[in-house]
């Protein structure tokens, strides 16, 4: 039998269609995934350049070219052997209904959470957070976010589908709680007493080490179940062109792995990678950038509720 679609780790081209070749599992509730990849396709919400809801399928064929490393340096075990992932694909929903698809994806989270999955979502524009955070305040209560951006996305005068309107409703909502909360990476406007959460701003971002962003980081979230979103825009133009909100001054990739690794411990139930735009990409090293910090995510969520760490 000719194999036309095989599991091979050492090649670096063809059959990206999943993230990191995981399987493909239609049915992901009834399946004994420890993490599940959901795709979020949805870019309705942008204010700058869409194209994000490419983003999903960029950063699962970028994927391919992490996949043949199996121990990935620098974490000291195997993923494959300690966590079980799948990828769901992307959650099918009618292109235009907004309502609909926000609808969607807090019940589609809601019933893998339920099932006691954890979820590791691509969007997509930066809003697709707000109903994923919905979904997992029903299961773990009041949580701490932990958010890489260029933008504070608390702003009170967008519209009621907007990505930088989604951490003014999350915390109004009782769904974080913004003291414990903190931002890293921000380098447009905000108003600190108005704004409420803890930032580490992009020049700040640039001059502390990794592991002293990591330790204010753990200080101000505390014991509380952490959320982790990534906006790739919290990386300098120069690493991540392929986003519709480009913001000079921003992280290196190396950088952002490195404060990634050091959180490790932290106690995180949800995590998500947004606003890869592939359309604005060059040489595909947003996407890259995406699955990159995607897999140290599921990294992180492995040393924690797996390894006991």
């Amino acid at each position: 039998m000719v194999k036309v679609y095989e599991k091979h780790n050492g090649m670096l081209f063809g059959n990206g269609a999943t993230f990191m070749r995981q399987p493909l599992v239609n049915d992901p509730t009834s399946s004994d995934a420890d993490v599940v990849v959901l795709g979020l396709p949805f870019d309705m919400a942008t204010s700058g350049r869409s194209g994000a809801r490419m983003g999903p399928d960029a950063m699962r064929r970028a994927s391919v070219n992490l996949a043949w490393e199996e121990t990935r340096y620098p974490w000291p075990f195997t993923l494959n052997d300690h966590c079980t992932v799948i990828d769901a694909g992307d959650l099918v929903f009618a292109p235009g209904d907004s309502e609909g698809f926000t609808q969607q994806v807090e019940d589609a989270a809601t019933q893998l959470l339920e099932q006691g999955k954890s979820l590791l979502s691509f969007g997509g524009d930066h809003f697709v957070t707000l109903p994923l955070l919905r979904a997992h305040a029903k299961r773990f209560g009041k949580m701490a976010l932990v958010h890489f951006d260029a933008h504070t996305d608390t702003y009170a005068n967008g519209s009621q589908y907007d990505h930088g309107t989604m951490f003014y409703h999350a915390p109004n909502e009782g769904l974080i709680d913004k003291n414990s909360s903190v931002q890293v990476g921000i380098r447009t406007n905000y108003t600190q007493a108005e704004h409420g959460f803890k930032v580490i701003d992009g020049a700040e971002s640039n001059a502390l080490s990794a592991h002293t962003i990591a330790e204010m980081i753990k200080h101000s979230v505390g014991k509380l179940p952490v959320y982790l979103t990534f906006d790739i825009d919290a990386l300098d133009p120069a690493f991540a062109p392929g986003t519709g909100t480009p913001v000079c001054g921003g992280l290196t990739t190396d950088k952002a792995l490195n404060i990634l690794r050091e959180l490790k411990g932290l106690n995180i139930v949800g995590m998500d990678v947004v606003e890869v735009a592939p359309a604005y990409d060059n040489s595909e090293i947003t996407a890259l950038a995406g699955a990159t910090i995607a897999l140290e995510m599921l990294h992180l969520w492995t040393y924690k509720h797996k390894l006991g760490n």
